[in-house]
């Protein structure tokens, strides 16, 4: 189990830039606040994860079909959707060291309770009432909440203007519902059926800065699950338990997170019913996923809006109507951070003197590390090397790998572990004599020699 300790998030940033798992954006240039840049180690885990959940959700399903939609789309699909005129946070600003700060995030903070759906009127109040400090400064100061507008703007064409305005998607979902009707007529899917996407979307808002975990530039694995309406309540228990099977399936320990209904007050504009999926960061429980019962608002939204219907026709009821949705959301930056923090552990490890020291794994799900395998020769000999890239050419094309030949053996072993790599297999003056080499696993740190004829089925038999 990770060591959840104070300083856990620090260990984890630093192993991150230290190996290759996420840099901060722009570094050269003093960076730039709320972004970051996978890696070489970051972005195979990402990927990694992506091309996961679509086996999990689409591939490997009969009733979910994908699309990847544009960033971009027409300005009205957001009025539609109610984005122009209500997708907004309450900032708040410190007078003291003029730190700006989301108003309900102070409040949960300071407070832990629930402050979204509150207005800024009512956070203000209770603010003031319970005398919050800053949690910069630690002066009590504070602007009056107000409104700010989550979505970055953007212009199209030669001139700057109003009637040029475009917007950067702050979220995959809307893609989806405009696009039902033209995936409804291409594939001859029945209801109850699935769109899924995989995408960036972007949101103007200020973060806590707990590295990954919330950042302006993010993306989204999304699924909109097109229903009749009678039958949501079964089908809304049937999603949570598949995206509790996807967290196992990715290696999240159960203990690690709940789910939590949100209150009535809370809910969003378009939900009946929403739970989250919270895990436990080490900078409090926060949310994982969602699930959402978003009734027909979208569908009927873009409907009145755009003047094309969005109805479905039961065939078999001879009867039309406009599907109702549920939407199970996953966060893909959020999803690394958890994976990360999960798979770290750091635990005694026996020396080659017979001592021992403390390693830090990166405990992995084989499922999505982002080395699969590592080929080592014993030392930086010719006729060693020569042997082990012969290795290496055997195993690449079934299987990510790395090879490695600089510095000790056990330095690099040391390398394997902080990125996740399940097996190391080291090439040695024996392996030219006996065609063999000896496969060191990631987390037992045991040995077994196995005939290099016979290696890439004994890794497929392991994975």
């Amino acid at each position: 189990m990770p060591q959840r300790n104070d300083n856990l998030m620090d260990k984890i940033t630093s192993l991150a830039k230290r190996r290759g798992f996420v840099f901060p954006g722009s570094e050269i240039y003093g960076g730039l606040a709320n972004t970051w840049d996978y890696g070489p180690a970051g972005v195979e885990l990402k990927n990694n994860i992506k091309q996961a959940w679509w086996k999990f959700f689409v591939k490997d399903r009969e009733d979910v079909v994908g699309i990847d939609a544009a960033i971009l789309m027409n300005s009205k699909v957001w009025e539609a959707s109610g984005h122009v005129a209500g997708f907004n946070d309450a900032l708040i600003d410190c007078r003291a060291c003029k730190a700006r700060i989301r108003a309900d995030h102070l409040i949960e903070d300071a407070l832990n309770m629930k402050a979204e759906g509150m207005t800024p009127e009512d956070m203000t109040k209770l603010i003031n009432e319970n005398k919050i400090k800053c949690p910069v400064c630690e002066k009590i100061d504070f602007t009056e909440a107000r409104k700010f507008g989550l979505m970055f703007k953007t212009f199209q064409g030669v001139t700057e203007e109003d009637k040029n305005i475009i917007y950067l998607r702050p979220e995959t979902a809307q893609a989806m519902f405009v696009n039902f009707k033209n995936v409804l007529n291409s594939t001859n899917k029945k209801i109850p059926f699935g769109i899924a996407q995989i995408g960036k979307s972007f949101r103007n808002e200020i973060t806590p800065g707990n590295f990954i975990f919330r950042t302006v530039e993010f993306e989204q694995m999304e699924i909109e699950y097109f229903i009749n309406e009678k039958d949501w309540k079964k089908l809304f228990e049937y999603w949570q338990n598949e995206m509790a099977k996807w967290l196992e399936f990715i290696g999240i320990k159960k203990e690690n997170y709940s789910i939590r209904e949100h209150d009535q007050d809370e809910l969003s504009h378009y939900s009946k019913r929403t739970i989250d999926f919270e895990y436990d960061f080490p900078f409090g429980t926060k949310e994982l996923y969602g699930l959402a019962y978003r009734t027909n608002f979208d569908l009927m939204s873009h409907q009145n809006s755009s003047g094309q219907t969005m109805e479905y026709f039961d065939a078999e009821n001879n009867r039309k109507y406009i599907p109702h949705v549920i939407e199970p959301t996953f966060g893909v930056d959020r999803t690394v951070l958890a994976t990360m923090i999960d798979a770290y552990t750091e635990e005694e490890a026996p020396t080659s003197d017979g001592k021992t020291e403390m390693r830090v794994v990166m405990k992995f799900n084989k499922n999505i590390a982002p080395v699969k395998v590592a080929i080592l020769p014993l030392s930086k000999k010719e006729n060693l090397s020569k042997k082990a890239k012969e290795v290496f050419d055997l195993v690449k094309n079934e299987f990510t790998c790395q090879y490695d030949e600089s510095q000790s053996i056990g330095k690099r072993y040391r390398r394997q572990d902080e990125i996740g790599t399940p097996y190391c297999v080291t090439v040695d003056f024996e392996s030219l004599e006996d065609d063999a080499v000896t496969i060191r696993d990631r987390d037992s740190m045991k040995q077994e020699r196995v005939k290099i004829e016979e290696l890439v089925e004994w890794l497929k038999k392991a994975f």
